[in-house]
């Protein structure tokens, strides 16, 4: 059956290469053609350049395989790369991503879980007929191969010509081209499929220069409690997950999506910014005493960071996870996996935020001594499948959008899901009030919750986050963060901590916050930093 349908052809190497580069650049890569006519509209003066762009993107892909598709490793790298790209260009074409280092590095470190969200019967389109059908016919292909030496000699004669092309493109529209590069860079980020291979080569550079054996980076030896005896700190960090700050009704959004948190004396901080626009190095960033502009998430896993010091300083820390993992923020203190229905006591269509709750009290009680930090990592708002995130009780907004492929949702839909999904945020860290709320005569206890970075919800036609920094839009990087301090917290002055609410501040804060907050005197804590007591 299937050699009737895929008959068996004969085709030259050099064939069979320039017809999938030319394939590669008209049917997937619609977002680059798109992106490239927002800045180069389609016209007399542009035809040209257009035109000779397109020509020298291709030609560069024909060069590339010419060097790679040799007899044995051909039908392999062609079949891979087109199935890869047919999935990049899905991505891109239905949420309009970029596919960069950071966008990689957040692709591989995605669990099954996360990544059944994604999964679509457009998705399933995209791959059959952009990835399986022409691996078909690649793997049928009975692809002629010369002798070494004229091969050799084919390949040599073809790079010759293509890259006599792409001179004389450049000696013609040269001044276009430098513009291009110099002034337009983000549209190479669009083009498939260099871009995800060339970010998949960077990303593996960098891992493979970060030495799994590499020894880690201690931090903070020196770390103490300051505090007197009788002042014992209990301190839950919530880190939230794709969680916009105008979306929460503590900020002034018009919807009341905190009406609990409302009801409790928080401070909400209008004014913060995620360190990253990704899971992979916002989590691990706002955790590292490295700065935001010399952060490295390859390095980071080899050296310690805040809970690293405070474990020095004898302070108890438990990390629980609703969410992928901790980004090896937690590797060396005490982790629990809550997203099985085994540990979860509380899970329905997916297991939720709140059931990290149950056994806490449990967990306080049986540490009669010392002080404690606890951190829990929500699934929170994690997309495109927002309608999953909240039970069915908390669908107060309606309609919803009840699919991932956004594209088929009004902006309404999107919105009311993605709001819903934030309702019930708020009924998380309310639960999480009261339960510090129930320790205050034991513990000066506080409450932190910092999202790890926000979330496009169609605005420009983008979607999901994961963007470059130096072009996210405000959407994915202005986060929600809120501070609630217990009664019995006397070293905090909390008017004083409200007065600061519309403060500018970021990630960069959150080490120092977490070590002033447990009174840590090291050489590592800059009360400058801290904006909790500074």
């Amino acid at each position: 059956m299937l050699h009737k349908i895929f008959p068996r052809l004969n085709i030259t190497s050099i064939k069979l290469i320039i017809l999938t580069a030319i394939f590669w650049t008209v049917f997937a890569n619609f977002s680059f053609f798109a992106a490239l006519l927002k800045d180069y509209p389609f016209n007399l003066d542009n035809i040209g350049f257009l035109a000779a762009l397109t020509v020298g993107f291709t030609s560069v892909i024909i060069i590339v395989l010419a060097l790679f598709c040799q007899r044995y490793t051909t039908k392999p790298l062609l079949i891979i790369l087109l199935i890869a790209s047919s999935f990049v260009a899905y991505f891109m074409d239905s949420y309009n991503v970029l596919i960069d280092t950071s966008m990689i590095q957040n692709a591989l470190s995605t669990d099954v879980k996360e990544a059944s969200d994604l999964l679509s019967p457009t998705m399933f389109i995209y791959v059959l007929l952009l990835g399986i059908l022409p691996s078909i016919f690649v793997y049928r292909a009975k692809i002629q191969f010369q002798p070494f030496r004229k091969e050799l000699m084919t390949r040599l004669k073809l790079l010759g010509a293509i890259s006599a092309l792409v001179l004389v493109l450049y000696l013609t529209f040269g001044a276009n081209v430098s513009s291009f590069f110099r002034e337009h860079k983000v549209i190479r980020y669009y083009y498939n499929p260099a871009n995800y291979v060339f970010a998949l080569g960077k990303h593996i550079s960098r891992t493979l220069k970060s030495d799994a054996n590499k020894p880690i980076t201690i931090l903070g030896e020196d770390a103490k409690i300051s505090g007197g005896e009788g002042h014992r700190e209990l301190i839950i960090m919530v880190v939230g997950e794709t969680a916009r700050a105008d979306r929460f009704s503590l900020n002034g959004y018009a919807r009341k999506t905190n009406p609990l948190l409302e009801q409790q004396d928080v401070i909400s901080f209008s004014n913060f910014r995620s360190c990253a626009t990704s899971t992979a190095i916002s989590v691990p960033c706002m955790f590292s005493i490295d700065h935001e502009d010399h952060f490295d998430s390859s390095k980071a896993k080899h050296k310690e960071n805040a809970l690293d010091v405070l474990k020095h300083a004898g302070v108890q820390v438990l990390w629980r996870d609703n969410n992928s993992s901790s980004k090896h923020v937690a590797d060396r203190v005490l982790f629990q996996d809550y997203r099985t229905a085994e540990v979860n006591t509380i899970c329905d269509e997916e297991c939720r935020d709140v059931g990290m709750l149950v056994g806490l009290q449990e967990y306080i009680d049986g540490h009669a001594e010392g002080d404690i930090l606890i951190i829990l990592h929500q699934m929170g708002n994690h997309g495109p499948a927002y309608y999953k995130r909240y039970p069915k009780e908390f669908e107060k907004f309606t309609p919803t959008c009840k699919t991932n492929e956004l594209s088929d949702c009004s902006e309404e839909e999107i919105d009311n899901a993605y709001d819903n999904a934030i309702l019930y945020t708020d009924y998380f860290l309310n639960q999480t009030i009261e339960l510090l709320k129930g320790n205050d005569e034991k513990f000066e206890t506080a409450l932190l919750y910092v999202s790890d970075h926000g979330e496009s919800l169609g605005e420009y036609g983008m979607y999901l986050h994961g963007m470059p920094n130096i072009i996210a839009p405000e959407t994915q990087r202005h986060v929600p963060a809120i501070v609630w301090i217990g009664s019995n917290f006397d070293e905090i002055d909390v008017e004083a901590l409200k007065a600061k609410r519309d403060n500018n501040y970021t990630h960069d804060n959150i080490f120092h916050a977490l070590l002033g907050f447990m009174e840590i005197d090291s050489s590592v804590y800059d009360v400058n930093m801290d904006f909790i007591k500074n």
